[in-house]
């Protein structure tokens, strides 16, 4: 991913969303060229000349301030996920360190295993920056059983949501697992883009999925630290659950994800099935011999 590339069409869309009625400013009717606010009505928000405003969007964050880059986000509304890729785009930018390179394998350690194992009423796993699942506890290998059905390891948790069609039945709204994937993929990008391990996978998604490649092009990111999520599982059926996301900070570039349902819930009930389920399931592949 070339970094003023990204910087250009981040900052494009973000202006193309806005009217000028919604940023305060005075509309004089007439048909505009453009979508959103022109550039120079961006540069008279922030408070910068119509030809810096022009030479950022046009990818060259070479220097840039942080009062500047905040003067951005204020013009063009920027939300927090938002404020920080454009710093984590101005951050890249400015490196000297451009060479794509494959990071070391990232391990778990048997202490983060241990807690996982702990958490026995939730469904719990860590993921790295590409969202494969490193560890999980047994809960939530059950949760992601169709996933974690294949010979494939580790399980990706984005592969899995575009090209295996057992995601449309697994995630109950598809779409809006579909746009968070995308949305964190496209934030952990800002934040790494020479990461040669994360952008092989972006080439391969936008290579053999059409639903990828259109949402990848929309540029939006999302931080993705706690909500709700909704399962229809094989097993055990409809499962309202919420999450939490917490980075591991002894452990850069690791997130543990833990899915739960408050008590006396119906979600709280299924995820004891589950854990049922899945204890069962265990133990007949001991006795059988298989993994």
């Amino acid at each position: 991913m070339d970094t003023r590339d990204e910087v250009r069409e981040f900052l494009a869309s973000r202006r193309a969303r806005i009217t000028p009625e919604q940023a305060g400013l005075p509309s004089f009717g007439g048909t505009r060229r453009v979508a959103g606010l022109r550039r120079a009505e961006v540069a008279l928000l922030a408070g910068v000349s119509p030809d810096y405003y022009t030479r950022l969007e046009r990818g060259n964050l070479s220097g840039v301030s942080d009062s500047v880059l905040d003067a951005i986000a204020r013009a063009l509304q920027l939300d927090d996920a938002e404020r920080s890729h454009l710093r984590d785009l101005a951050r890249a930018a400015n490196t000297t360190l451009r060479t794509r390179r494959r990071p070391a394998k990232q391990q778990v350690r048997p202490s983060v295993q241990n807690l996982l194992d702990a958490m026995t009423h939730a469904a719990a796993f860590v993921r790295n920056r590409c969202l494969d699942i490193l560890a999980a506890n047994q809960l939530g290998q059950a949760l992601f059983a169709p996933a974690f059905d294949t010979p494939d390891r580790p399980v990706n948790l984005a592969r899995f949501c575009f090209l295996d069609p057992r995601a449309e039945e697994l995630y109950a709204d598809w779409e809006d697992a579909a746009n968070i994937t995308v949305a964190v993929l496209r934030t952990e990008a800002g934040r790494d883009p020479f990461d040669k391990t994360l952008t092989d996978l972006v080439g391969e998604l936008a290579t053999r999925s059409d639903e990828f490649r259109t949402r990848w092009a929309a540029h939006n990111v999302r931080l993705h630290h706690s909500g709700a999520k909704q399962f229809h599982h094989p097993a055990v059926g409809r499962l309202d659950l919420t999450f939490e996301a917490m980075p591991l900070p002894a452990d850069p570039g690791l997130t543990m994800v833990a899915y739960s349902a408050p008590p006396d819930t119906p979600a709280h009930e299924a995820l004891r099935l589950l854990a049922s389920w899945a204890a069962t399931t265990a133990d007949t592949r001991t006795t059988s011999g298989k993994p």
